[in-house]
């Protein structure tokens, strides 16, 4: 018996992320003014946080915030990453 072997199916990229979104002024202080996928605009943020050593040294799922992560957390000094994707979610228009 010959056994039909099919290859997976490509993953698709899921389109509401691909879709642009505008920052506000407080966002775009940390990411740019111009509108970016959202896989985009998360990048950028983890790029800031790392190039100013803003994940907490012990407890890596804390984001301290400095002034203009402060803005964007709702003024939190410290958010969990998770915490995190859903006050940046409120600064951005869809």
């Amino acid at each position: 018996m010959a056994t039909k072997t099919t290859k997976p199916a490509k993953r698709k990229p899921n389109a509401a992320f691909m879709k642009p979104v505008q920052p506000d002024d407080v966002l775009a202080a940390v990411v740019g003014a111009k509108p970016l996928p959202r896989t985009e605009l998360t990048k950028k943020l983890w790029d800031y946080i790392k190039k100013n050593g803003l994940q907490d040294k012990k407890v890596k799922t804390q984001i301290n915030a400095d002034d203009k992560l402060k803005a964007v957390f709702g003024g939190k000094k410290s958010v969990s990453m998770f915490e995190m994707t859903k006050l940046v979610s409120g600064h951005v228009k869809k």
